[in-house]
C-alpha cells in the first residue's frame, strides 16, 4: 500500500476537549511518525505538530476527526512525493 508522509498542525482553542484529541491521536499511533506539543499559556492554546506516514485516506480520516471537535483547528500539508 503507497504511502504519502504529512505534516498534520492542530492548534487546541478548548482545553476540555485535550483527552479527546489524545484518544484519536492514539488510534492512528501505528502511522504516527513523531509528535511535538507545546502549550502556550500566555494565549490559553496548545500547538500539536504530527507527522504522520500513511496512506491518503488514514490521513484525512485523521485530519477529518480532528478538525471536527469544537474548539480545534486542524491543518495537513503533504510532501510532493511518499519518499
Amino acid at each position: 500500500m503507497e504511502t504519502r508522509i504529512a505534516l498534520i498542525g492542530i492548534i487546541v482553542e478548548n482545553t476540555d476537549i485535550v483527552e479527546q484529541v489524545n484518544l484519536i491521536l492514539h488510534e492512528y499511533g501505528q502511522y504516527i511518525v513523531g509528535r511535538m506539543g507545546i502549550p502556550y499559556r500566555e494565549k490559553q492554546v496548545s500547538i500539536i505538530s504530527i507527522v504522520i506516514d500513511a496512506p491518503n485516506n488514514v490521513i484525512s480520516s485523521l485530519s477529518g476527526k480532528l478538525g471536527m471537535l469544537d474548539g480545534i483547528s486542524v491543518k495537513t500539508v503533504y510532501s510532493k512525493n511518499g519518499k
